[in-house]
């Protein structure tokens, strides 16, 4: 059962998607490279240590739901349905979080990315970062070792999977050709794509 956030926490999300939202307007109107953190402090009326204690880099404010996309991977491991497979249950969220990537609104927010190389490698660290964190669930699920080659390469397959689908013309229709290939992969393991470790 969730936990619903504090006081503390809600008012500390508040801040942050604050912070965010000021520093993509300012990025919006004038480009990211024209803005400074200083800038982006004032806009959302806060301090540079209070950005700073929310965002570690200038960067970062670009993807301000990093940490929950990196979150809602994991859980879709460890939260599955006991009869749904590993890979299906990785198919629907992936094709969540294409929907996501992909409305008309999120598309000015690429294109400032696509133009920006520190954007682009950010996103690219960003990437190598969530599939090590998926890795780790699907190495826990499966009661074997996070450095498992095998949990770590469909991890990747499946992040990347998110990236190519959402720069894909039909980013639906590249989820359900990319997942098939996904899904034979993790076959070729010989892991039982449905088995769980035994919880308490």
């Amino acid at each position: 059962m969730t936990v619903p956030p504090g006081r503390r926490e809600r008012k500390k999300a508040a801040t942050r998607a604050k912070i965010a939202d000021a520093a993509l307007r300012l990025f919006a109107e004038r480009g990211y490279d024209a803005v400074g953190i200083r800038e982006v402090a004032t806009e959302a009326d806060v301090a540079v240590t209070t950005l700073f204690s929310h965002f570690s880099s200038k960067e970062a404010l670009v993807f301000e739901q990093d940490q929950d996309f990196e979150q809602r991977l994991a859980q879709t491991v460890t939260d599955r349905a006991p009869n749904e497979s590993l890979i299906d249950a990785l198919r629907r969220e992936i094709l969540a979080l294409v929907r996501h990537c992909t409305t008309e609104s999120a598309a000015p927010i690429w294109r400032m990315i696509d133009e920006s190389p520190a954007l682009r490698a950010y996103e690219v660290a960003m990437r190598l970062r969530h599939a090590e964190v998926l890795a780790s669930a699907i190495a826990a699920d499966l009661d074997t070792s996070p450095s498992d080659t095998t949990c770590r390469t469909i991890a990747r397959f499946v992040v990347d999977a998110h990236s190519l689908a959402r720069d894909a013309a039909d980013p639906e229709a590249a989820v359900d050709e990319i997942f098939p290939m996904i899904e034979a992969a993790w076959a070729a393991t010989g892991k039982d794509a449905t088995s769980r470790r035994p919880y308490s």
